[in-house]
Order: C-alpha cells, then structure tokens, then sequence
C-alpha cells in the first residue's frame, strides 16, 4: 500500500466512529470483565478444584455448545444480511420477524434435544464416575437449560440493538450474571446447595434478557410484521446457515473434546482447564467482544459501499492488532505464577493448584494474538458471506485437536491438552489470514 493510501486510511478510521465505539465497548467489557473475574475468585475460593465444580462445567457443556454454534451463529449471519436488506430497503419488518421467528424454533428445538440427549452424552463420554457425580451434573443441567431459549433472544435482540449503533447498554447488562454468582454464593450458599452455580446462571441470565427486551422496547428497535420466507434476502441468509453452523459446530467441539480428555485424568483436571483459561480469557474476550460487536455491522455496511476499503482496513488492523495483544501475553506470561496466587490462592484453592493452572495459562497465552486476530478474520468473511470456507477450516482444526490431544495427554497430561489447543488456534489463525489475503488480491484485479 502506498504512504499516502496508508495516511488517508488511518484518517478515515480517525474520523469515524468505529474506533470510538471499539472503545467505548473495550472500556465497558472491561469494567464487566472485572467483576466477571472478581467473581470467578469468590468462586475459586468457596469450591476450589472440586467435583461441584468439574460437574457445573458439564452441565454448562451442551447448554453452551448449542448457545454458540447453533443461536451464535444465525446471529452472526443474520446481522450481515439484516444490513444488506437495509441497504436494498426491503421490508425490515418481515426480515426481523423472521428472524424472531427462526430463533425461537431453533432455541425450542435444541432446548428439547439437549433434555432427550443429556443422560446418554455424559455416561457415554464421561464414563467411569459415581452416582453421585452423575447426579450432580443432572441436578444443575435442568436449571441451565432454559439458558438455551433465553440466550437465543438475547443474542437477536443485541444483534438488532448493535446494527442501530447501539453498544453501550447491551456490553453493561452483561454486568448482571456475575453479579447474580455473587449475590447467591455470598448470601444464599447454604440453603441452594449443590444447585447454587446453576441457579447463578439461570437468575442472572432471565435478569439480563428482560433489561435488553425493555431497552430495545423504549429504543424502537423491535418492528414486527407478517414474516417472509420467500425474500430474496430471506433465501440469502438461510443459505449461509448450513455452512455458519457446520463452522460453529466443528470449532464448538475443541473444547468439548478436551474436556472430554480431561474428564479421563486426575478429579479436578477440567477445572484447571477453566481456570488456567481465565486471564487469556478476560485478555482476549475485551478485544474480541469490543470488535466483533463494532466491526461485524460495521464490515457488513462498507463491503457493500467499498468492498476494497474494506480489505485494506482490514489487514492494516490486523497488524497492529496482533502487535499490540503479542506484548500484552508477553507480559503476564512473566507474571504468570504470581498472577493465579494473588486472584486464586485462598481458601480450598490450595499452592499446589496455583502451579498447576499458572503453567496451563502460560501455554493457553501464547495463543491469544492469533485468537484475537482469528476472531477479528472470521467476522470479516462473515461479512462477505464466506462461510463455507470457514467450515472447512473448522473441520481441519477438529481432527487435528482430536489428534494432538490423544497424543500430547499420553506425555504431557493436562499441559498436553492445553498445547494442543494452543496449536490448534495458531494454525487456523494461519489458514484464515493466507486465505484473506488470497482473498484481497482477487478483489484488486476486479
């Protein structure tokens, strides 16, 4: 790119308001993310590496896994194509019925699969434990699972009021859930029992929902009329879904197997997974959530006015971006050790869990500039409807994870697991950026 193109980019990000709303979102995910991790300490101290909290995290699996593959991403496919439709001024209304109307019967259909399909998921892959432990999974999965339709609404819902420009209060209500562990671990432990993590859940996610319904209420944002099948844009975006979900679906399925290695070892070897995750987490959550919620809508609107700005845009932030979150990992690596005792070491959190999480979340750091960069890559190809790609990257990341994690769990235990996701994400992050490229030059010689 010449000086001068490179000077007006920087001039035109400037005077836009994406990076005001990039840091707008990162300062507000941030103030979430500190009582997020705040919580996450109370936790650790009450539970520590404990068999409550390995089973919550099974419970959480399905319920999860369907959140973000299945009511994800319709929502990620749906934002690009609510805007092309914008654009074309079709009829909004029916466009956003139907998209209502998709959620809920997606949100009901998997909330009845997940329910029919639970017990034999957890003796099937987590075999070998007691009746107890089974038992506490059950226990908390049936208050988790009617996350399943609320998430799905939520997820419409801030995708509608993220289009309009609207980041501010749908990023802050996601202060609620962490509060509601709070709230209950602090005043209510004893008389919700073994059911106290779940019901943290459920109680903080029903609160949110109902604040988002009443803020895009009072915002205008909710306009509905009779639904559209037959919209050309309609059959557009219900095209994109097969190959979104396969995408979603196959990357949804890392953690789920690893997991699933993990439940062979040692009691407590998923918790120091979640744990080990935590910081690389809340590090690379402030960027992905910040840019993802701004950039998705915002690479939506400007492929559709200049589909090679947009290029340029694109690869221009990458490397700074990846600059700046590289250093970021650099840092807390080198504190790492200390980091896990100061947040953690309390109470049934004991010296010997914070090495063993301190190493997990070393190696879990030395992927978080190619996460983040992946992250900002796939909403991007999102934008441009390349999700068939995506896919197929997806599925080469699957099998290399389940090859990696049989092989690096037989030498290296839990750390092995832990590598082999590192690996994983930083050869997809690889696949995804040659391919942009690829991409970038084909759309110069247009």
């Amino acid at each position: 790119m010449k000086f001068f193109d490179l000077k007006k980019l920087v001039l035109t990000y400037s005077k836009s308001t994406v990076l005001r709303n990039i840091l707008l979102v990162g300062t507000l995910t941030v103030l979430v993310k500190i009582i997020a991790f705040y919580k996450e300490t109370v936790v650790a101290s009450a539970f520590g590496l404990s068999e409550l909290l390995d089973t919550f995290f099974i419970a959480m699996l399905i319920p999860g896994f369907i959140s973000n593959v299945f009511i994800g991403a319709f929502g990620s496919v749906f934002i690009p194509n609510y805007v092309k439709a914008s654009k074309s001024d079709n009829n909004l209304r029916a466009f956003q019925t139907t998209g209502f109307l998709i959620t809920i019967v997606i949100s009901i259909l998997f909330t009845i699969v997940a329910i029919l399909f639970t017990d034999t998921f957890i003796e099937t892959f987590f075999s070998g434990h007691s009746k107890i432990y089974y038992s506490l999974i059950r226990i908390q999965f049936y208050y988790i699972v009617p996350c399943i339709f609320i998430w799905g609404l939520n997820s419409l819902l801030s995708g509608l009021l993220h289009i309009s420009g609207e980041f501010k209060t749908p990023t802050f209500v996601g202060i609620v859930t962490p509060i509601s562990f709070l709230v209950c671990i602090i005043f209510f432990k004893e008389q919700l029992g073994q059911k106290i993590l779940a019901v943290s859940l459920l109680v903080g996610t029903l609160i949110e929902f109902l604040l988002i319904l009443i803020i895009s209420y009072n915002k205008k944002i909710i306009k509905l009329s009779k639904p559209n099948f037959k919209s050309p844009d309609i059959k557009i975006m219900l095209k994109q879904i097969p190959a979104k979900v396969s995408s979603g679906f196959l990357t949804g399925l890392i953690p789920v197997t690893d997991q699933y290695f993990a439940a062979k070892l040692a009691i407590g070897s998923i918790a120091s997974l979640n744990y080990g995750l935590k910081i690389p987490a809340f590090l690379t959550s402030i960027l992905i959530i910040s840019m993802g919620k701004v950039l998705l809508p915002h690479f939506s609107k400007l492929v559709i006015e200049d589909k090679k700005m947009a290029f340029e845009k694109l690869i221009f932030s990458l490397k700074r971006l990846f600059i700046v979150t590289s250093l970021a990992a650099i840092c807390v690596i080198l504190i790492s050790p200390w980091l896990i005792e100061f947040l953690f070491e309390r109470g049934e959190f004991t010296n010997k869990n914070t090495e063993i999480v301190s190493l997990i979340q070393i190696i879990f750091l030395v992927y978080a500039p190619f996460t983040v960069c992946g992250m900002v890559i796939v909403n991007f190809l999102t934008s441009i409807n390349e999700n068939n790609f995506m896919a197929k990257v997806s599925l080469i990341a699957v099998v290399l994870n389940l090859v990696l994690d049989i092989i690096f769990m037989k030498y290296y235990g839990v750390f092995g697991i832990a590598l082999c996701t590192t690996t994983v994400f930083i050869v997809r992050a690889i696949i995804l950026y040659r391919y942009t490229l690829k991409l970038k030059k084909q759309n110069q010689l247009i």
